[in-house]
Formats: structure tokens, sequence, C-alpha cells
């Protein structure tokens, strides 16, 4: 916010609309706990409405929202809206996919229509609750607990019975899809660019002779890196086709770009979604040691590599 605070001009301080959205972790605290969630909200607000800026007010996202607005943002940040590519994000507590369809979508859930740049937008969107990195170590010791692939109702789907349409165009994968994508390259030497690719690139022995000293974590990135593998081959279908088509990146370095690239007036609107998503990342740190505990016996559990 003190970067924000700089970066737009003060004689539009009052002019910028300011939001909050609260993703997977304070929708599962929010169920568990909704007393201690909205002190946490009321908390933030507080906090927001100290800076110049013009405060909206801080909410928790739908899943569909949120996997709708991580959208906006990548393409916001690559300017493709013409060209627009698909979002996948990896959270701590769920994942989303998101792209624009020509097909149709059969479960209305998934549908969104958004109006963008003066043009019409549909597309769909997903969000798995309880699918998130930190529910990935447990112990279950089949994927088959927590990824069902029978009882589709649809034309066709994911998991889970949820629709989802054929895979189409390019992807951005980020979150915790980059961070696990990075180490394993960076462990294995292998770029990964293919299914066969990440399923080699999930040995655990391997990963062990190259990196002694870290034990502890690397069990947690095998198996990060083996729900990576069920979650995008199995479970959103992308194949030997598809899956080149997905870039693997961390937005971080793109913000100051997009500071930037928000001090036009016809951007503003996109730019305080950017600080959402900035406020989102420190907003979760507040709140981890609440979900932490609001998870327990809410999210099933996968643990794949040997204790």
């Amino acid at each position: 916010m003190e970067q924000a605070v700089q970066d737009i001009p003060e004689s539009r301080h009052k002019l910028t609309p300011l939001y909050l959205g609260a993703t997977a972790g304070m929708r599962l605290l929010n169920i568990s706990k909704p007393k201690e969630s909205d002190e946490i909200l009321k908390e933030v607000g507080d906090k927001l409405k100290t800076y110049p800026f013009s405060y909206k007010g801080a909410t928790i996202l739908r899943g569909e929202e949120e996997g709708a607005y991580g959208w906006v943002t990548v393409n916001y940040l690559l300017e493709k809206f013409i060209k627009m590519i698909g979002a996948l994000d990896l959270g701590g507590a769920s994942t989303q996919i998101t792209f624009d369809t020509e097909q149709t979508v059969e479960d209305k859930d998934n549908l969104m229509k958004l109006w963008l740049y003066g043009r019409d937008y549909t597309i769909y969107t997903q969000s798995f609750q309880c699918y998130g990195i930190y529910q990935t170590a447990g112990t279950s010791d089949n994927d088959s607990h927590i990824f069902s692939f029978n009882n589709c109702s649809y034309f066709k789907c994911s998991f889970n019975g949820v629709f989802q349409p054929n895979i189409t165009g390019n992807f951005m994968a980020f979150s915790s899809f980059f961070y696990t994508v990075e180490f394993l390259q960076k462990a294995t030497g292998i770029t990964i660019t293919s299914p066969a690719h990440l399923e080699n690139a999930t040995g655990f022995q391997e990963m062990q002779n190259k990196f002694p000293d870290k034990g502890k974590y690397l069990r947690d990135y095998c198996a990060d890196s083996v729900f990576v593998h069920v979650l995008l081959i199995s479970g959103y279908g992308f194949n030997n086709f598809s899956f080149p088509h997905i870039s693997f990146h961390n937005f971080l370095p793109a913000e100051n770009v997009a500071l930037r690239k928000a001090l036009r007036p016809d951007a503003c609107r996109a730019a305080i979604f950017i600080f959402s998503v900035l406020l989102i990342a420190s907003f979760f740190c507040l709140v981890r040691t609440y979900y932490k505990n609001a998870t327990k016996g809410c999210c099933a559990l996968l643990s794949i590599c040997s204790k």
C-alpha cells in the first residue's frame, strides 16, 4: 500500500477506489468461525481506511469470483484483451481454472459474462475449495480419495462431477503451480513442457540426491508435485497437445509494471483490482494461523511420498 501511495499521483488519491477481496482461507474460516472472520475483515478494513484512497469495503470472494478476477489480472498484465489466455491458480486452500470459451457452458454456475475495455467476454470459471497446496499432505496414499472421475452428468467433466468444457488456447499457471514447477526444474534439470516431463520430475530420490540438506522440505515438494501432476493432467484434462500451451509464471516482477500502467485514466479500475490482489497476499499472512485450525476436518488430504 505504501508503494501505491507513492506511485499514484496525489491528485488522484481520493479518486482511486480501494477494495479488498479475501479468498479461500477466509471462506473456510467464515464457515467454521464466522465471528473471527468478521473481526479480521474489520481489522484489515480499519487499516485500509487510514490510506488516502476511497475505501469501498472488504468482502469474502466466492470461488468463481476469485477465478474470474485472476483471469482479468493475467490478461491485464499481459495486455491480452484481444486474444485471451486462461488462468490456472493454485493457492493455499483452493484451486481455480478460468478461460474464455465459445462452447456451451452447461452448468450456469460456471458461466460469467464480463464487459472489459468495450468488449463482451464469456468465460468458464470453477473453484475447487479444499484443493489448495496446503491440503496435499496427509494420511491418504491414493489420489482417488480426493479426486473422483465418475458420475459426470454433463457432456464433459473435470473431476468430482464438475462440468468443464474442452481446454482451448494458452494458459498462465501461477501461485503454487509456478513455485512447484520452478523447484522441480531446478532439482532435476528438466524443462517441463509436457506431461511426461512433469511425471519424470517427481522422483523423491532424485530430489534428495540433488538437495541433501533440504530433506524436510523435499517431502512436501514431492507431494506437491504429484498433486500438481494429477490436478493438471487427470483433473483439468491437459494432454500432450495442450500442456505445452501452459506457461508457469510468478506475478511479482510485474507488480510495478501494473501500477505504472494503472496511471492511465482508462485503466484505473483494473489497477484497483491489482491492489486487491496484492492486499490478498498480505492478508493471507494475517489469517494463516486462523484458517489452519479451521480446515481441520474440512478438507481431504493427500500423501503420495513415503514417510
